[in-house]
């Protein structure tokens, strides 16, 4: 009796062996990471015009937040952020270039430059992965450096210093690598989802990490042209109308679409984590962002909050939704949580683990504040009604976000702006001269903040500045609209 009850648990153990490694196996990782994506863009957050039905399956199937945002307004600092998981000041990453931006005779300071490569010194996320025993590609827009391999990749598809499609969104695809000898009419978005889809194929026995990081939808616009005359015919939306942007869009959901179907069919879907991230806020001049005020390069919520959600089959419940504000450093611990890798020991690290959060463990992060730090100026768009002025969509600024409350801090003029985002997510009513105490304990803690990570502030006046030509130029383009 003894030998049948040993032998029926040794038959338990080798029926069950195949389950409990699946169980303790690293999940593969799907990153996707979109280029000037506004919050609302997707149908899910409200687009009246853009179609994403299978980024909204996605988001249906995970945790969708709300109150997500990036490190920065505008792309190289975003992505500087995400992979190191540090605020701008550590990394220097302040601005695309290190050139100054806008014309000099409107510039009262001069702008801290900082760098525009990543050091290789910092170890990302994709390094701990690697060393975890991911195999680890990115395909698409890489922005750090004129090489990603050495920042922790296996392999890389059309990652260059480049902020841009190499030539626009049709052949030729310049020197991206892993781009040539692209066929008549092949559209960038199809492409880059096309490689990633190759590359699931290849590593389907083995834990994998995919930065899938399309150019989409950055300048130049440039349609999908089949699907042109789809969107032609349809109707506009009360927020969104942009038919150039809604193929775009569509491109990039088709390709989400096609890669959900490989992972279906290769019957991994259930073992991956799929994360959705924007790097800032939509362009302007194409899509809203309403009710938030901004776009991308303003430090407005239009400018940094983004569509966010994530994934997980059997972890993470389905249909869930935080309003927690989270913002990029965050994803660094939280991915290489999900990877079981370890962080680094010697790099300072400035976000959480979303785990706790993500398993419904826990549905607060505690009183934590959220920081941005933009020593520099970005010229405006022919729209700026949701700028400060008509110059500049930013100009060297802090925020700080702390509950409800969020501070901008411009060092032009000591300028102060307070917001209630529960009452005025829209950031229209400044409660910086009516609530005194709130300003002054914000500003404290940013201040604070500023030291700690040795946030350079611009403070040298710049001898081009021109007073009376910047309040000419402001006046002409308020007269012209």
């Amino acid at each position: 009796m003894l030998k049948l009850k040993i032998l029926g648990w040794s038959w338990c153990v080798v029926l069950l062996w195949p389950f409990v490694v699946c169980a303790n196996e690293s999940p593969n990782i799907l990153f996707i990471y979109l280029d000037d994506f506004g919050w609302r863009d997707t149908s899910y957050m409200g687009s009246d015009f853009y179609e994403t039905p299978h980024l909204d399956q996605l988001a249906g199937e995970g945790m969708v937040f709300t109150d997500a945002y990036s490190c920065a307004a505008n792309c190289a600092p975003a992505r500087a952020s995400l992979f190191s998981g540090q605020y701008t000041p550590r990394h220097r990453i302040f601005n695309v270039g290190t050139r100054p931006r806008g014309k000099a005779q409107f510039r009262k300071l001069e702008h801290i430059a900082g760098t525009d490569i990543l050091d290789p010194a910092i170890k990302t996320w994709a390094h701990q992965l690697q060393k975890a025993g991911y195999r680890t590609a990115t395909i698409g827009k890489w922005h750090l450096s004129h090489d990603p391999i050495p920042y922790g990749f296996d392999v890389n598809v059309g990652g260059t210093k480049s902020g841009g499609p190499p030539r626009g969104y049709y052949p030729p695809h310049g020197k991206a690598p892993g781009l040539g000898n692209a066929p008549s009419g092949e559209y960038l978005t199809d492409r880059l989802s096309q490689e990633a889809e190759s590359f699931i194929r290849e590593n389907a026995e083995r834990p994998w990490a995919l930065y899938l990081t399309h150019f989409a939808v950055h300048t130049p616009l440039q349609p999908k042209r089949e699907l042109v005359e789809k969107y032609r015919a349809k109707p506009p939306g009360k927020l969104h109308h942009d038919q150039v942007m809604a193929t775009m869009i569509q491109s990039v959901d088709d390709g989400v679409g096609r890669i959900q179907k490989c992972l279906d069919e290769l019957d991994l879907t259930d073992r991956t984590v799929v994360v959705f991230f924007s790097d800032n806020g939509g362009y302007g001049p194409a899509t809203d962002m309403d009710p938030l005020r901004g776009y991308k390069g303003t430090y407005y919520e239009g400018g940094i909050r983004e569509p966010f959600f994530v994934k997980w089959p059997g972890v993470i419940p389905a249909g869930s939704q935080s309003a927690e504000p989270v913002i990029g450093v965050d994803l660094y611990p939280t991915l290489c949580a999900i990877g079981d890798a370890e962080l680094p020991t010697r790099q300072s690290l400035d976000g959480v683990n979303l785990l706790p959060l993500l398993r419904g463990e826990v549905k607060s992060l505690g009183d934590r504040a959220l920081f941005w730090h933009f020593p520099a100026y970005l010229q405006a768009y022919q729209v700026w009604d949701e700028q400060r002025d008509p110059l500049f969509r930013s100009r060297p600024c802090s925020i700080i976000r702390l509950g409800d409350w969020k501070l901008h801090q411009y060092f032009e003029d000591n300028a102060l702006e307070l917001y209630n985002l529960r009452d005025d997510i829209g950031e229209q009513r400044n409660l910086a001269q009516s609530n005194p105490a709130k300003t002054q304990e914000l500003l404290k803690r940013l201040q604070q903040w500023q030291q700690a990570v040795d946030a350079p502030i611009p403070r040298k006046l710049n001898p081009a500045y021109d007073p009376k030509a910047e309040a000419r130029a402001i006046e002409a383009v308020r007269k012209r609209k």
